[in-house]
């Protein structure tokens, strides 16, 4: 049977239903769509698509998420393509949607990355495994300590400096776990910004993620020369994905940066 559903930025999509050859083109979708037992279904992936390790190798891959190959996809047969606003371009679902029904999800809040759990559930008839899914991350991280205030800023890219702004995921989970970001006053949702930006944020922990530059030990030194009183910590960005993760992300995030490195208590 067909069904036809509203996607998030209000495209009307018309596919069949339940969908039996999905193709996801987003790494966090894609970890959810097999943790809502979908792993017979799922036909394609990008190269960043990496969970779960051990099943997600056997999909075939398609891509990446800034570029797709359309005879890769074609060889496959979705009837379903699943894209996320933020990590896949208008170009690539003007260019898919010629050819198949494409949904475009959004996730810029803890909240929506329950409600993509909740949608994915409801486009695929795994409804039940998605409510199971939601509440299990919810008990989770309603266990998560708080950073009391602290201010902090999530590093991600390096020659420019990027960091984490207004309106991401990412910066939701900043909010809850109490820290302030003071760059979400900047324009952009991940920002650029200066040596002085940094000097002047006034501090307190400056986080540097391994994803999407790879930032280790090595670079501490780096900005130590100009944060010499920041306390400055090394976070696996992957705990910083939505989605399945998030399970994992939420025992790490108690150990590793409320509690054990910023001093928060419950």
């Amino acid at each position: 049977m067909n069904k036809t559903v509203v996607d998030h930025v209000g495209r009307t999509v018309t596919y069949t239903y339940p969908p039996k050859r999905i193709v996801s083109l987003c790494p966090g979708i894609t970890d959810t769509l097999f943790a809502l037992n979908l792993e017979q279904e799922i036909v394609g992936r990008t190269k960043y698509c990496i969970y779960p390790k051990g099943k997600v190798e056997e999909v075939p891959v398609v891509g990446g998420t800034k570029n797709v190959k359309l005879a890769a996809i074609q060889e496959v047969a979705p009837d379903l393509i699943i894209v996320e606003k933020e990590e896949n371009t208008k170009e690539i679902v003007e260019e898919l949607e010629q050819y198949f029904p494409v949904y475009v999800a959004e996730v810029q809040t803890i909240e929506e990355a329950y409600a993509m759990i909740e949608e994915m559930g409801e486009l695929t008839d795994r409804e039940n495994a998605a409510t199971s899914l939601i509440q299990s991350t919810r008990n989770a991280f309603e266990k998560l300590p708080l950073g009391a205030g602290k201010r902090a800023a999530y590093v991600i890219w390096r020659k420019p400096y990027m960091v984490v702004g207004k309106d991401t995921y990412i910066q939701s989970l900043l909010d809850r776990l109490g820290f302030t970001n003071p760059f979400v006053q900047h324009e952009g949702r991940y920002p650029a910004v200066t040596i002085e930006d940094f000097q002047q944020a006034n501090l307190d922990v400056l986080l540097l993620a391994s994803e999407p530059f790879p930032y280790t030990e090595k670079h501490i030194p780096e900005f130590n020369a100009f944060l010499p009183d920041v306390q400055i910590e090394l976070v696996d960005g992957e705990m910083f994905w939505y989605g399945p993760r998030m399970l994992e992300a939420a025992h790490y995030l108690a150990e590793k940066i409320s509690k054990k490195n910023t001093g928060a208590s419950k």
